[in-house]
């Protein structure tokens, strides 16, 4: 158990599956106590569950990050299960690949970037007031390797991963006089649910050899950015993408 995170209340979006389970996992292993959030309802009691059953405590809640609503309500749970909300990890993801610019559908423009750039923002603006009225807390938002370059037939998400990493700059510049630190992970090629829509060649592009890392090496460096061991970084994107980038 880390010091860091002992009694410690946290939520996490997109926590049913994938880069999310695996960082709300580590966080109760670390002391913690998580929110799990997510639109899949049975995903997320089935973490809470998982959770429990290693001497953690989690409470799950349906949402859906599109709506402002459920960003407050995500919030208010963690007082009200909690007593308490130290940090939120704003991770829950959509993708949307294989069509040219010119070729993406109204509707799944706007429901990638519905999930990936409306949702960390609602969630992050329900945050902030509340960390605000604290002067202390700690968000971290997950981007990707798309929050850096163009990504054949990705235009969606591209533009909304880009949009990530806007935000959690602006946050970290506003909000660190305020005791509040914001940052973000850019993930390479994971083995997650999303990852199923690519293919082989898309893969390649993205990651050398094509080989997808673990959610667990990305819940590392999540649960690292909310630590106090990383008190001194706010308005940063960490990649974690085994140098995919130098490529």
């Amino acid at each position: 158990m880390n010091e860091n995170f002992a009694g410690k209340a946290f939520i996490v979006t997109g926590a049913g599956s994938g880069i999310g389970r695996a960082t709300a996992l580590r966080l109760s292993r670390e002391g913690g106590r998580v929110v799990v959030g997510d639109l899949d309802a049975d995903s997320a009691r089935r973490v809470a569950a998982e959770i429990a059953d290693a001497g953690g405590t989690a409470h799950p809640l349906t949402i859906d990050v599109r709506l402002e609503s459920d960003a407050d309500a995500l919030v208010q749970c963690a007082l009200e299960e909690f007593g308490r909300l130290d940090g939120a990890v704003n991770n829950a993801g959509a993708a949307h690949v294989g069509a040219r610019l010119h070729e993406i559908a109204t509707e799944n423009w706007r429901h990638v970037t519905g999930v990936v750039l409306d949702g960390v923002f609602f969630g992050m603006r329900a945050q902030l007031r509340h960390f605000c009225s604290l002067r202390a807390g700690v968000i971290v938002n997950v981007s990707s390797l798309a929050g850096y370059k163009a990504g054949y037939g990705q235009g969606s998400y591209v533009a909304a991963k880009h949009g990530v990493i806007g935000l959690t700059r602006q946050a970290g510049l506003e909000y660190i006089r305020d005791g509040i630190r914001v940052n973000a992970v850019a993930p390479g090629l994971v083995d997650t649910p999303i990852v199923g829509v690519l293919t082989d060649d898309m893969k390649a592009t993205i990651q050398p050899g094509g080989k997808a890392g673990r959610p667990e090496q990305i819940a590392n460096a999540i649960v690292w950015l909310l630590s106090d061991e990383a008190s001194f970084v706010a308005g940063e994107t960490m990649l974690v993408d085994a140098a995919a980038l130098q490529k």
